[in-house]
């Protein structure tokens, strides 16, 4: 009799740890609502599943048990809980295929005891334990999965789909397995090798896209902090030409001076030099944005040295819609691909970089195209460079462009390759 109720007590602990591991795989809140609402959906189960027993027996029960059990839960989850249908039915597949565990557990004890009863305690144990380590160390992880892509939510749910079609085909609608059927007793391990390989490639895939992502993420960052640097070397340079005005007025007294004593040479001398220093660190004045001229006159100086013919046209108001940051990036790489792309033309008369930039309808318009000796190979619309380090700069400018809800082309036309860009 002790050993009957204890079996009943065992059936039950079945049906909640099962519900509780669904549950838990599909991510819902532990509200006050959601655990009176499940606790409700338990009792209403073990009712169906006791008056099933009452009338057709407990064969009949194990045999209809998809039917009231596991697809009214599915459909709960979708429908009440508002998760979606896919994940709803991979967490009860998956919540089916972890109460094999305790029920393994359940039945070596009970095989080393020679005792029912121990099988039924020792099961009732591991539901315990098991629904302590699901929670602590495995549900975060699946719920991720599940929630990552459609793919990775029916590749986490085929295992157990498989599992749970081959258990109630060999050992409850029939008895295939206990008869020791050679292809009931083979299909389990030859499933699990073939899902262990396909979850070998499926991970290695996942794992070279995840660090190719990183590489690019870590790259762009690069890219970013680089501008950064150089935006500062562009504003210490303004500082540079106002701490020289500042000082006119000593320039102005020493010139009174040298022209006070009539040494002309000298004064000559110290003109041309003021001149030169006055050249270097002043940046021409392009448009009314000052970040952007700072980096034009960088840029124009980088050409000239380069012995390349950079034409500008530049029409921007003080304030635009990027930080100085985006403003670099967009700016800087666009403009330094093209100087090095002009570099490598051995005629330095077909160097050319012309430059047009400005704002129309609240929008930032940039068209970059540089003179090329060879036309760049695309893909997914971005020129791809086969040295190592390079073609970042074109996915910071891609990515700053879409950031702010605009378009961009890369093209090749006529000898020019061309950025273009709205944002």
């Amino acid at each position: 009799m002790i050993v009957a109720l204890i079996g009943l007590m065992q059936f039950g602990f079945s049906l909640i740890f099962g519900m509780a591991v669904s549950v838990l795989f599909a991510g819902i809140a532990p509200t006050q609502k959601n655990r009176l609402s499940l606790g409700f959906l338990c009792a209403f189960f073990l009712f169906i599943q006791s008056a099933c027993w009452w009338f057709w027996g407990l064969d009949w029960t194990f045999k209809l048990y998809p039917l009231i059990t596991h697809l009214p839960l599915i459909v709960i989850l979708s429908l009440y809980y508002k998760r979606p249908w896919l994940i709803s039915a991979v967490s009860v597949l998956a919540g089916y295929l972890c109460c094999q565990a305790p029920r393994w557990v359940g039945f070596l004890a009970g095989a080393a005891f020679g005792s029912r009863l121990a099988d039924h305690l020792f099961y009732m144990g591991a539901v315990f334990l098991s629904y302590y380590f699901l929670k602590r160390y495995v549900a975060e992880s699946i719920r991720q999965f599940m929630q990552k892509s459609v793919r990775s939510c029916l590749f986490l749910g085929a295992m157990p789909l498989f599992y749970y079609i081959f258990d109630y085909v060999t050992t409850i609608y029939t008895d295939v397995l206990y008869r020791g059927t050679e292809w009931a007793v083979q299909f389990m391990p030859s499933t699990v090798s073939v899902f262990y390989f396909l979850f070998v490639l499926l991970y290695y895939a996942e794992t070279q896209k995840q660090a190719t992502i990183q590489r690019e993420r870590d790259m762009l960052d690069t890219q970013f902090r680089l501008a950064q640097t150089e935006f500062a070397s562009l504003r210490q340079m303004q500082q540079n030409a106002a701490a020289y005005r500042h000082d006119m007025r000593h320039h102005f007294a020493l010139l009174q001076g040298l022209a006070s004593k009539e040494h002309i040479e000298e004064l000559r001398e110290y003109l041309r030099t003021a001149q030169s220093d006055m050249d270097a660190i002043t940046p021409m004045r392009y448009c009314e944005n000052e970040t952007v001229n700072l980096i034009l006159s960088a840029f124009a100086a980088k050409a000239k040295q380069s012995g390349i013919l950079l034409t500008i046209d530049a029409r921007l108001p003080d304030v635009l819609p990027f930080s100085d940051t985006e403003l670099c990036s967009l700016l800087s790489n666009g403009l330094e691909n093209a100087i090095q792309s002009c570099q490598k033309i051995i005629d330095p008369n077909e160097r050319h970089i012309k430059l047009r930039v400005y704002a129309k309808n609240n929008k930032l318009c940039i068209d970059i195209r540089n003179s090329c000796q060879t036309d760049p190979l695309f893909q997914q619309g971005l020129p791809v460079s086969e040295e190592q380090g390079h073609g970042f700069g074109t996915k910071s400018m891609a990515h700053v462009v879409e950031k702010h809800g605009g378009v961009f082309q890369f093209s090749v036309k006529d000898g020019w390759f061309i950025f273009q860009a709205t944002a």
